[in-house]
């Protein structure tokens, strides 16, 4: 049995005593990780919790630590428990029978495949990134949360779509556009020429717009009539069938294809990009406001500011003007604003619009896998398409700035369809990432006075401040590359390059999830660079090094299933009770934590609780390692429990970092 499943017989066995002897209904039964294994593998508080209901059911006084010992005598007959120790007043403490969990969990998957999904589909979005030019850091943060918890739920038997929904008709693609025609005085066929200009030149595409688009902004400050066109380019756009909305459409497509390259360089993938100008083409919003104008879950404000607005009514934040403007579903001039768009989309994404997008493929992916894109003609619409949408629980990772946007769209979903409720839409938010001063500088800007002073400098993309994401990965790689042929001056280019390449995601992705989602990232070049301390660099190493282990008993002619043998045969009882066995079980314990782990991370919607794990994983090796001489131990069973637990922690280490997209080199 696997710890998970040992943690869940206990629990089912404490609720069904709890109700024999006490007749009280236990929905929950909670479990503690005791500090030390000296002190348990397993506590429960829950006599305190029995002994409050009872008296509460029937006013008789029970002393927790009685209800405690009750308890044990039954706990105590399960064979994978060796004994249960009662401390304080009524902590029952568990003590799992050792050798026979490490024995029969020898071959277990760190990972187990148990088939959990109950065949429901959930649906993750991210990324999101307005296709006017260059990703960003701050994108990439928001990229690796999604991709790291879509795979999380992966391993925890879900079944997952993951959508990159593209705005290509808001206002950022619109200024892009003003730049092209009113700046440049450039038409579609010399974009396209530019375009095919820019990759003869090694340059791309979104690179560019990332200018344009800084200059748009530099122009729109000392130019009100420039300005003014933005206005008349959205209409356009929203309009659709016009020659700006064609040239907005091949601009905002080519960026979309430069960010996905982008993120294919951290395997980050998609399973369909939504795109805005169909939800407009194909009347999403006109269907989802006539049901809500049905159910009288939106009103049209007939005085006051917002007089001719078609307003969703909530109570939280009335009278005031911080957020009332979120509440608006359609201005007084008829246009329909973000929050009315995203509740059409998300009533879309659960199955109650009853509309569909058409769809065609777009991208190949390096696996082979292919991102969907949709479409507003039928004539384009492809044939086997898979089934889209339809989630029983939507995830949307959009950052902080957004709660209360998205607390309006997840309520009128809500108050559309109350059994779906307010729980089948969640909001993963997310601080921002910022600047240090430092990093500001040595990007170029010039900071000055109260800069210099503050903690971070928020970036901005149309000020031109931020990191590209390129940019970066291409720096971190050529580090990375320079101590890696330091080191192995010897191996081929080829294998220096990739090894290079898997350093520098795992330092980026790992410095971005170990911070929690509520923590603003200061982004300094020397930190994020950095292969020391709680870094991605120092998990890979801790996997490498217990990957030589194997690689030496393989040259030395040794057969990892031999050794093991050993165990089968023997009882390996007095490794664990003699000198050295609590580090020894308290080692193969943390590695057998990881299903519990990613249990977690998803009840918590905490991708750093994984990113913590595998770095006390790796850093607990690395002491198991000084500590005991794995290969040269002379006594057999001692040597296969050793051999063993470090086959667990590789195996745990390396499914641990591959949830967050991170790769374990061959050497480093």
């Amino acid at each position: 049995m696997t710890l998970t499943e040992i943690q869940n017989a206990l629990r089912a066995k404490v609720r069904e005593d709890a109700k024999a002897h006490f007749d009280i209904d236990l929905p929950q039964v909670a479990t503690e990780i005791p500090p030390k294994t000296e002190l348990g593998d397993l506590a429960f508080p829950v006599a305190f919790e029995l002994a409050k209901l009872v008296k509460q059911a029937t006013g008789e006084k029970q002393n927790p630590r009685a209800i405690a010992e009750q308890l044990k005598a039954e706990l105590e007959q399960f064979d994978f428990v060796d004994r249960i120790e009662i401390a304080g007043p009524g902590y029952m403490n568990v003590f799992y029978n050792r050798s026979k969990f490490f024995v029969e969990n020898l071959d277990a998957d760190p990972i187990p495949n148990n088939g959990s999904s109950d065949g429901s589909k959930v649906c993750v979005e991210h990324t999101s990134v307005n296709p006017n030019k260059a990703a960003h850091v701050g994108h990439l943060r928001n990229s690796v949360l999604g991709d790291t918890f879509q795979r999380i739920l992966k391993a925890n038997g879900k079944r997952v779509e993951v959508q990159n929904y593209i705005d290509n008709t808001g206002v950022q693609v619109a200024d892009v556009v003003v730049g092209f025609v009113h700046l440049e005085d450039r038409d579609l066929e010399s974009i396209k020429n530019l375009d095919a200009d820019l990759a003869v030149q090694g340059k791309t595409f979104d690179y560019y717009c990332w200018d344009l688009y800084t200059k748009v902004g530099q122009e729109y400050q000392r130019n009100e009539e420039l300005k003014a066109k933005r206005a008349e380019v959205l209409h356009e756009l929203e309009e659709g069938n016009n020659a700006i909305a064609e040239l907005a459409d091949y601009v905002a497509t080519r960026n979309v294809e430069c960010i996905l390259n982008t993120m294919e360089r951290f395997e980050i993938r998609y399973d369909l990009l939504p795109r805005e100008s169909e939800i407009l083409h194909l009347h999403f919003w006109d269907n989802a406001f006539e049901q809500m104008k049905k159910l009288g879950v939106v009103h049209l404000e007939a005085e006051g500011k917002h007089a001719g607005c078609w307003v969703m009514p909530f109570e939280e934040h009335s009278g005031t003007d911080e957020h009332e403007s979120d509440k608006i579903l359609v201005r007084s001039n008829g246009t329909v604003t973000y929050t009315g768009k995203d509740i059409a989309y998300q009533m879309w994404k659960l199955g109650i619009l009853g509309l569909d997008f058409h769809y065609k493929p777009f991208h190949t992916n390096q696996d082979g896998s292919t991102t969907w894109i949709t479409s507003a003609d039928e004539s384009e619409a492809a044939n086997n398409v898979p089934s889209f949408g339809h989630g029983s629980t939507i995830y949307n990772v959009i950052d902080s700035r957004q709660s209360y946007p998205q607390d309006i769209v997840r309520k009128g979903v809500a108050a559309i369809d109350p059994e779906k409720g307010e729980t089948a839409s969640v909001h993963l938010s997310y601080e921002m990432v910022a600047l240090s001063p430092s990093a500001a500088e040595e990007l170029g800007f010039e900071l000055f006075g109260e800069d210099r002073s503050r903690p971070f400098i928020e970036m901005s993309g149309r000020k031109g401040l931020g990191v590209k994401v390129d940019d970066l990965l291409d720096r971190l790689e050529s580090n990375a590359l320079a101590e890696v042929e330091s080191r192995h001056p010897d191996t081929s280019a080829e294998k220096k390059i990739h090894t290079a390449h898997q350093l520098a995601v795992g330092a980026l992705r790992y410095f971005l999830l170990k911070f929690t989602r509520t923590t603003i990232i200061v982004f300094d070049f020397k930190e994020a660079l950095s292969f020391e301390g709680e870094t991605g660099c120092f998990c890979q190493y801790s996997a490498v090094r217990a990957n030589s282990i194997f690689r030496k008993l393989e040259e030395r002619g040794e057969s990892f299933e031999a050794i093991i043998s050993t165990l089968k045969s023997s009882d390996p009882e007095a490794i664990f009770t003699g000198t050295g066995g609590d580090d020894i079980w308290e080692m193969s314990m943390l590695a057998a934590r990881l299903q519990e782990t990613l249990r977690q991370a998803e009840s918590q919607n905490e991708p750093a609780i994984l990113a913590k794990y595998a770095f006390n994983l790796a850093k607990a090796f690395n002491l198991f390692y000084h500590n005991f001489k794995i290969i040269p131990e002379p006594e057999a069973v001692k040597r296969a429990v050793l051999v063993a637990t470090a086959d667990r922690v590789r195996r745990s280490l390396t499914a641990a970092l591959a949830t967050m997209g991170i790769e374990v080199p061959e050497r480093m």
